[in-house]
Order: C-alpha cells, then structure tokens, then sequence
C-alpha cells in the first residue's frame, strides 16, 4: 500500500545534487532536505562529500540513500523535513514508486546525451527504455514536467 510522505518534488537529473538544484530548485518548491537516491553515491563517500558541501552551503541538509533504503525510510521522515527527492535515472525513480512511494510532482531535468539516445527536449535525452519508464511515472503521478531550471519554460511530458 502506498504511504504519503513530505516530497515535495521528485526530480530526475543525472547530474543529482549541482548547482541549479541547491540554488533555485530546494528552495522554489520550499524544500529543506534534499534526498539523493542512487546506489552508486551512496556508496561514494568523495560524492556524497562534494554534493553534502553544495547544499549545506546554502543551508540544505542531505541524505544519500541506496534505492531500496529510499523506499523503506522515505516514510519515516519527520514532518519538518520537507524533501527534494533526486533520482539520476527514470527507471531508479520508477523502483521507487513500484516499491509504493507516493510521489505527486516529477520534474525532468538533465538527463545526457549517450549513444542510442534521442532529444525530447534541450538537456534532455532518452532511449526506449528511458521513455517506458516515464510513461510508467506518468500514469502514478499528479504531474510529470520537463524544465531546466524553475524560471524557464515548463513542457508537458
């Protein structure tokens, strides 16, 4: 059964916590906490050491969750903590809702360029795969939206 929880918005970006995300998206969507859930940088203590110092440097707090701890704690969250949740890939973000997180609003935004990858919009690249697995986040979601940064023009996906 799926729980509710404070994430406020789930954004997919390969690149997880940077610079448009601690400056303009944490606190455009009212954020305090900002949840990385990919298995790579969570077990990445340089990584998670260089993202933990962006956010904090604008007073974010941090977590690097493995994907399946993402789905078991998510819930849990205080109710102060107000949370951006970052996947680096749609199908990391589509694990975590088959594994019954509620999630409302998904913003698209940097996903590179890779061989066998095509353009649906500027920064953002997809593959079959990629395009299953937002139109699965699609149809368990409020909203699913393309845009780079939050004063730049949002697509529909």
């Amino acid at each position: 059964m799926a729980k509710e929880n404070n994430i406020l918005l789930a954004r997919i970006d390969n690149r997880l916590i940077h610079g448009q995300v601690v400056c303009l998206w944490a606190g455009s969507v009212g954020a305090n906490l900002i949840v990385v859930a990919d298995d790579d940088t969570a077990s990445s203590e340089v990584e998670q050491s260089i993202m933990r110092m962006a956010a904090s440097s604008l007073g974010y707090d941090s977590r690097f969750f493995t994907i399946k701890h993402t789905i078991d704690i998510i819930d849990k969250a205080s109710s102060s903590q107000k949370i951006l949740l970052i996947c680096k890939t749609p199908e990391q973000l589509r694990e975590i809702i088959e594994g019954g997180v509620v999630v409302h609003k998904v913003n698209i935004g940097n996903l590179h360029f890779q061989e066998g990858k095509k353009s649906i919009a500027d920064k953002v690249y997809v593959d079959d795969k990629d395009l299953d697995d937002l139109n699965f986040i699609k149809e368990h979601v409020d909203e699913i939206f393309i845009q780079d940064t939050p004063d730049t023009k949002k697509e529909s996906f």
